[in-house]
C-alpha cells in the first residue's frame, strides 16, 4: 500500500544562501516506491565520494559550506535528504518513521547510485544511522568523518537527551529556524529560514517529530 506523504514545493528552497546546487532525485527506491528521495551530487564520479547525512532537524543544507571545501579539492558530494527532511517526501503519519526506515532507505540509495570509494561524513542522527552502513557493504566505504553523534551501546541517552525528548513532544510543531539560530548562534537569520524551508507548517514535520522518539 502506497505511503501518503506531502511534498514540499520547490519555491520554497529557491534563493537559499551558499546553496548553488541542483536537485537530483531517486524516484523509486526498491521498498520505498511512490516516495521521490532528494539528492545533492556534485563532482567528478570517479573522485573520492564523500557521502554526507544529515541529521535532527537538518537536511543536506547542513554540508554547505563542507561541501564546497570538497569539491575545490576535486571530490565528488553526495548529500541525501532522509524521508521526512529536505527536498524529500515526507511521510504523513509519524509512525512510518522507524530506525529500520531510515537505514533501509540509505542502504537502498548507496545501491541505487552504486556509490563506491566512499568516504561517510556523519552528524547527529547521519551516524546513529549511517555509522551501520560500511557493515553492511564494507568494500564501498574507505574512511569515516564522524561529528557529534554516537552508536547505541545499551545505555542511556541521558539527561540532556531526556529533556530534548520532552521538548520536542511539547512542541510538535518545532519552530526549525528558532532552533537552529539558538544551537548556531552564527547562523544569519537567512541561514536559519533555509533550515527551516522544507517545513512549511507542522504536517510536514512528523519526521522531525519522531527521530528523538527513536532513541531510548
Amino acid at each position: 500500500m502506497p505511503i501518503e506523504a506531502l511534498r514540499t514545493p520547490d519555491a520554497r528552497f529557491e534563493n537559499l544562501p551558499d546553496w548553488p546546487f541542483a536537485p537530483n532525485y531517486v524516484e523509486e527506491l526498491d521498498g520505498y516506491e511512490g516516495l521521490r528521495m532528494h539528492y545533492v551530487d556534485e563532482g567528478p564520479k570517479d573522485a573520492v565520494t564523500f557521502l554526507c547525512l544529515h541529521g535532527e532537524p537538518t537536511w543536506a543544507y547542513l554540508y554547505r559550506k563542507m561541501a564546497a571545501v570538497f569539491l575545490d579539492e576535486g571530490q565528488r558530494v553526495v548529500a541525501p535528504d532522509m524521508f521526512g527532511f529536505g527536498r524529500s517526501d515526507k511521510p504523513i503519519d509519524d509512525d512510518n518513521y522507524t530506525y529500520h526506515f531510515h537505514r533501509n532507505a540509505l542502504l537502498r540509495f548507496v545501491e541505487h547510485l552504486d556509490l563506491r570509494n566512499v568516504c561517510l561524513v556523519v552528524q547527529d542522527w547521519g551516524g546513529l544511522l549511517g555509522l551501520t552502513l560500511p557493515m553492511e557493504d564494507p568494500e564501498r566505504y574507505t574512511r569515516l568523518i564522524v561529528m557529534n553523534t554516537g552508536l547505541p551501546a545499551g545505555e542511556s541517552a541521558g539527561k540532556g537527551f531526556a529533556d530534548w525528548r520532552a521538548y520536542n513532544r511539547a512542541n510538535p510543531d518545532l519552530n526549525v529556524a528558532g532552533l537552529m539560530q539558538r544551537s548556531t548562534p552564527v547562523l544569519s537569520e537567512a541561514e536559519a529560514a533555509a533550515y527551516a524551508a522544507p517545513f512549511p507548517d507542522a504536517s510536514f514535520k512528523a519526521g522531525v517529530r519522531r527521530f528523538p522518539e527513536l532513541v531510548m
